[in-house]
């Protein structure tokens, strides 16, 4: 992944996070933790996040949420791909 400036991660950017979750080459728990500092936590007032990253990286930060303890995932791959592909024709816009 690439470093991010203070305006946050771009479109891009979280586009890659969800391709590295698909591929399996991070888990969902670190796609979640990752969105998840920039939407509170140390980053919070810190970066300027426009309308669009917030949405994608609130997308992001919930990735990792189950049913329950023990259970399966809430969202499964076929929607973590939908929202891949939201944030690419956003991108794209």
């Amino acid at each position: 992944m690439k470093r991010c400036d203070q305006a946050g991660p771009d479109l891009g950017e979280i586009e890659g996070w969800f391709d590295d979750v698909l591929t399996g080459r991070v888990t969902r728990d670190a796609a979640d933790r990752w969105a998840t500092r920039w939407l509170s936590g140390d980053s919070a007032g810190k970066v300027d996040l426009a309308a669009d990253q917030l949405w994608a990286l609130e997308l992001l930060g919930g990735i990792d949420l189950t049913h329950g303890p023990g259970a399966g995932f809430l969202h499964n791959e076929e929607q973590i791909r939908a929202w891949r592909d939201e944030v690419r024709a956003h991108r794209r816009a």
